[in-house]
């Protein structure tokens, strides 16, 4: 469980304040930053996705042998299934028409500030924040839930 959790929030935090800055700085066009996020951010998805798939598998399986029943609707699942569902809305809808928006402008910084594209991709971008924000705090408050959990185990 740790290590899923290890592999999906240090994921968000790698992405958010180390990746992604460095990118639109290092990288000479804002079109070849924007490429390798959005293939990074794909992949941080996926990962997230089966991290917390995983997770959630053995929280359940934990409790069950912990406790000898099951008790599917602790604070931690619910924040694991919001996360979820944050990363999923993410994934399979924002991020797939900020591609097609990006595509059809080839480059934002070419564009007007006040072209409906750019207005549209902007938005989207600001939703994607956000989300990415909401799965990094509520995977904050599970990690501290978890080793609050695994040090009262013993």
């Amino acid at each position: 469980m740790l290590l899923t959790l290890i592999v999906w929030i240090g994921g968000i935090i790698f992405f958010a304040f180390v990746e992604a800055p460095t990118l639109f700085t290092v990288l000479p066009t804002t079109k070849m930053a924007g490429d390798v996020v959005s293939s990074s951010l794909t992949k941080l998805h996926w990962m997230g996705l089966v991290s917390g798939g995983i997770f959630l598998i053995a929280s359940l399986l934990y409790n069950w042998q912990k406790y000898l029943q099951l008790r599917p609707f602790m604070a931690i699942h619910i924040l694991v299934v919001l996360m979820l569902v944050l990363t999923a809305y993410s994934h399979f809808s924002i991020t797939p028409r900020m591609r097609d928006l990006r595509a059809e402008m080839q480059t934002v910084e070419n564009l007007s500030f006040s072209d409906s594209r750019r207005l549209e991709f902007d938005r989207l971008h600001e939703w994607s924040t956000r989300a990415e924000g909401g799965v990094l705090i509520c995977g904050l408050v599970v990690v501290v839930l978890t080793a609050r959990r695994f040090g009262n185990s013993n």
